[in-house]
């Protein structure tokens, strides 16, 4: 009996999927990740648009948190850019 089971990067995508918004600590510790900047960069290098942004909270402390996006048109011009310079 065969399962496959879900990377650390498969469950980062996936609850980021579900709209959660996560800081990097938080990602650290849930999934036990000892180098978020490599899963989330795993994650773009595989075409997820995963932003960064920083919040605000109730107290005026700033964090920063991951979340799913959709790519600007800009952003997906200049993929498409250079995938025809390496083409080339």
């Amino acid at each position: 009996f065969y399962m496959a089971t879900a990377t650390k990067t498969d469950k980062v995508l996936t609850a980021l999927q579900e709209g959660q918004e996560m800081t990097s600590a938080q990602i650290s510790a849930r999934w036990d990740v000892p180098n978020v900047g490599a899963v989330i960069q795993n994650l773009r290098f595989k075409g997820h648009s995963v932003y960064l942004n920083t919040h605000k909270d109730t107290k005026g402390r700033m964090t920063k948190k991951y979340r799913l996006g959709t790519p600007s048109r800009r952003v997906v011009a200049a993929g498409y850019k250079a995938l025809a310079e390496a083409s080339a």
